[in-house]
């Protein structure tokens, strides 16, 4: 039996050698690579090559850098590319999964700048109104809603306010605490208000404050009724104290965790739990009519800073980078302790991007080359 199979192996050498059997055409494509089902508006080869190009962004930008969390990255709507890795709590080595949920700092300043616009849409509040109609006797003149949400109030930010101050650091501050500093303490604006851009937390806060004044419900309470339920993000919630335990701690970039402190339960400029997937369902109902009217849409993707010329620029609760042929892209970043969050809406090319970690890593921001790989726009034009 030996001796016959050594034989047949020998013929069909031979055979290959003098050329009478045609070898095997070369393999052009990593068939034994797993796919996700190629969207419609793609062929195979171009969703082949987008998920080559963004799964080599994620191994070497993220993965050999240290990454901790999770990263997804869609096309209309589909999932092109998606991974998790490392631990939700580094002491216990629980993997992260699809539905672990991280701080996504200030990303969250998309859903509160979207429950506004949703309430000026309802007629409940009007963009022009000052916040002394919500504030009374606040002592800051020319502020309103628009320039809290386009960050040109001029209000100093909280943070450093408050502890310049002597804010007793074993006192933990709520948004009351923040708008009662601002009306006894009065601290100086940064610059007049409705003159330029600076961006401020405490504006947010401001505004988490006026979504519960005009709905008669507390922020958690309004954002979870109005976005989180109807749009099923069963994973995502506003951070209380009571969710202390089990929120997803964060970690600095040496695996040291991240100390609690007197800043870590206001709302509105942070404090929303949130997962790539989750996130996903934000950036799709954000296409649809859902949530705001294409007008209202428009005015929170709309360049309101020209002070410095460049590309950059900031709407009503969304960075973005305004592009030539009128393309424009609204992102918004965030960092909170170890908690990093990247979320990228690529629009002209119906592009989603999004990265959450909570161990440190400044790479989790440095998405602009797979932008540049994966698309035809460039960044390459004017200042930023």
């Amino acid at each position: 039996m030996l001796k016959q199979l050594f034989w047949i192996l020998a013929s069909v050498i031979f055979l290959y050698a003098c050329g009478s059997v045609a070898a095997p055409e070369a393999i052009t494509e990593d068939s034994l690579e797993y796919y996700p089902p190629t969207p419609q508006q793609l062929s195979k080869s171009e969703f082949r090559e987008l998920f080559r190009d963004v799964k080599g962004f994620y191994d070497t930008t993220l993965l050999r850098t240290g990454f901790n969390g999770g990263f997804l990255v869609a096309k209309g709507g589909n999932i092109v590319y998606e991974a998790y890795h490392g631990f939700a709590r580094l002491n216990t080595k629980d993997s992260i999964k699809v539905n672990t949920p991280f701080h996504i700092a200030s990303t969250s300043k998309t859903f509160t700048a979207a429950a506004i616009l949703y309430l000026a849409e309802k007629g409940q509040l009007s963009l022009t109104d000052s916040i002394q109609k919500f504030f009374p006797g606040f002592p800051y003149k020319n502020i309103t809603v628009k320039t809290l949400l386009s960050q040109r109030s001029g209000l100093p930010n909280y943070m450093n306010a408050m502890e310049e101050a002597g804010w007793d650091r074993k006192q933990i501050a709520t948004n009351n605490d923040v708008l009662n500093f601002f009306m006894t303490e009065q601290p100086k604006l940064y610059y007049p208000s409705g003159t330029r851009f600076n961006y401020s937390n405490t504006n947010f806060v401001l505004l988490a404050l006026i979504i519960e004044k005009v709905s008669a419900k507390s922020y958690a309470t309004f954002l979870k009724e109005i976005f989180f339920t109807p749009l099923q993000m069963n994973d995502t919630y506003v951070y209380a104290h009571a969710d202390s335990l089990r929120a997803t701690p964060s970690y600095r970039w040496n695996g040291t965790m991240e100390a609690y402190t007197w800043m870590d339960e206001t709302v509105g400029d942070k404090n929303i739990y949130s997962t790539p997937r989750d996130l996903l369902k934000w950036d799709q109902a954000l296409y649809s009519h859902q949530i705001l009217s294409a007008a209202m849409k428009d005015s929170a993707f709309k360049p309101y800073s020209f002070e410095k010329p460049g590309i950059h620029n900031y709407g009503l609760g969304w960075r973005m980078y305004t592009l030539p042929q009128n393309k424009t892209i609204v992102y918004h970043n965030g960092w909170w302790h170890g908690n990093n969050s990247c979320f990228y809406r690529v629009i002209s090319d119906s592009l989603t991007i999004i990265i959450l970690g909570n161990k440190m890593n400044q790479n989790i921001y440095r998405v602009k080359p797979l932008i540049e790989k994966v698309t035809d726009l460039r960044f390459s034009y004017g200042e930023e």
